[in-house]
Formats: C-alpha cells, structure tokens, sequence
C-alpha cells in the first residue's frame, strides 16, 4: 500500500507543469525518495533552462532570485552521481549567482525578486538548504538568519510572508500557512546538512523548527486541515500545509530530534491529505497555482505529498 501511494505521487509530480521554484521542489521530492533518474533528468532540463547569469530552471517569470536555487541540493547530488559536465558547470554558475551576482542586502541576505529589496518567506527553502548542501555553511545560515529575523515573529511563533527590506516594512505581513511551511522544511533541510562541528547551529535551527511548529499547531482545524491564512477562518480551508506540517514531524522525530509527542498530529495531517487526494494523485484543495490566491492545485503540492509519504515510509522503517 505504501508503495503504491509513492507510485501515485510520484506519477503526478511528473505530470504537472513547473516553473523554477516548482521544478526544484519537484527535484527535492525525487532526491529523497530516492528516484535519481527522474534527479538527473530534471537537473539536465533546470540546465537546459539557465539563464546566462547562472539561475537555473527558467520558465515565465525571469525576477525571481532564490526561486533558481530550490533544485540546488538535488542538482549537486546529480553531479555526484554523474560527473556529467555539463551539469557541473550548471551547478557552478548557480553557484556564482547565489555567493556574488544575486541582488542582496548590506548583511549578505538574498532578495526574492531581482526588482525589489524584499523578503519573502519562501526563500527560506529555496536558498539555504542549496548553500548548505554545496558547503557554504555560513552563507547558508546568514541567509536563513536573515529572513527569520525579518519574517519570523516570536511571540506567535509564525512566518509572515513579505518584508521590504529597504522600508523596513512588510508588505504583506499575513500568516500564510504555506509561509510557514516552507520554513518548516528549510529549516529541517539546512540543519540536517550542516556539519557535526557546527552542533550548535543545528540544534538551534532544529530550536526554531519547534517553536514554529508549535505556533502552527495552534490553528490545526478538527478534521486535520489549516486555512489559508492561518489565523484568518475566512480564508480558504487549504492541504499542503497538512503535508508540509506533517513532513517535518516525521522527518523531526526519524531524525531523532523532535518528540514523539507530536506523532499523533502528523497521523492527523497525512489522514486528512490522503483523504483529499483523488485516484490519480492529485491533491486539492491546496493554495493554488498558478497565481496562489485561490484554492486549487499546484507542483509544490505534488511534491510534498510524495516527500510526506518518503518521510512516513522511512519513519515507519527506523
């Protein structure tokens, strides 16, 4: 049954239409499931798509500046297993846009678009866990420092979403759920890849996972599901922050950092995901692409219901 759930997932991953963020997320799934034809075909198509400054997988939007860098893990581990050069030099001009040419601020954090000095709360997947994986520890967790900093607000332990950073203002300053689900993932992702000499990084990102995990939980509805907006119950009643959620809790406890306590809420999550997934694997409603003000469907949920179902296998077989 497992097996077959994978199977699903995985087949409508490969059916949807990506663009840059949506294509690395989509990497990162078949990265930890293993499936590293389907890696390797899609580092060659993110290269395929480079722009002449080195971000990667372009397709429509051209402004995005941490999104090109969200196939960052999967493509270096391509490189690994290939030793393809042409995948090698893709992997290096990603490199140089992310550590010199992208648009950041005095402090060295990364903007999200290439037209504005804003933050969002998505780059926290898309960058650090990149830079981690290549080795530039401290640039990974300037960076991810900076958009906690700017983004993350501690007394309700939730991600708001926009931040002008030359304004010091936000400008959209909601609790998107899916906000705080990709800083769920980055955080888990850039702590796991992190040296055993740095300990102490680690177990502070891990640190900040709980707490965020923590205000999160606070507005997990009764049949397992988030709005939207997560403090807001006129937004749309939405899914993939259940998989998202319910993905770090298993990969947090597998890993042997996060309390078991919080299982019976990942079971609560993955049910009601499952339950909203039809025979073909599509899982809807989820904030919706391509313009993610409605409900609907879109790659990165895809991808996360086949991540969610790797990271229940694996805590199934720890």
């Amino acid at each position: 049954m497992q097996n077959a759930l994978i199977k699903r997932a995985s087949i409508a991953l490969a059916a949807t239409q990506r663009h840059n963020w949506e294509h690395g997320t989509a990497m990162q799934a078949f990265l930890e499931a293993g499936d590293m034809d389907y890696v390797i075909a899609m580092a060659r198509e993110a290269i395929y798509r480079q722009m002449e400054d080195g971000r990667a997988a372009k397709l429509g939007t051209v402004d995005s500046v941490t999104d090109p860098c969200a196939c960052g893990e999967a493509l270096i581990e391509a490189v690994r297993e290939t030793d393809d050069a042409i995948l090698k030099d893709g992997l290096n001009k990603l490199l140089v846009w992310a550590l010199q040419k992208a648009p950041r601020n005095t402090d060295g954090v990364l903007y999200h678009v290439d037209c504005r000095p804003e933050f969002w709360a998505d780059s926290t997947y898309m960058l650090p866990p990149f830079l981690a994986a290549a080795g530039y520890y401290k640039e990974a967790l300037v960076n991810m420092d900076g958009y906690l900093d700017a983004m993350y607000d501690k007394s309700a332990h939730l991600m708001r979403h926009i931040w002008d950073d030359e304004k010091k203002e936000f400008i959209h300053a909601a609790f998107w759920g899916t906000g705080s689900g990709w800083t769920l993932a980055g955080l888990i992702r850039t702590a796991a890849l992190l040296p055993e000499e740095m300990k102490e990084d680690r177990d502070r990102l891990r640190k900040i996972c709980i707490e965020l995990l923590d205000g999160v939980l606070v507005y997990l509805r009764e049949d397992g599901l988030f709005h939207d907006i997560l403090d807001d119950p006129s937004s749309f009643i939405e899914t993939n922050m259940s998989q998202m959620t319910a993905y770090a809790i298993y990969r947090g406890v597998t890993e042997g950092w996060m309390d078991e306590s919080y299982l019976p809420y990942a079971e609560k999550m993955r049910s009601a995901a499952l339950n909203n997934t039809d025979g073909y694997g599509f899982v809807t409603p989820v904030c919706g692409a391509p313009t993610f003000d409605k409900p609907g469907a879109s790659p990165e949920a895809q991808a996360f219901s086949l991540m969610l179902e790797v990271a229940y296998q694996k805590y199934c077989n720890r």
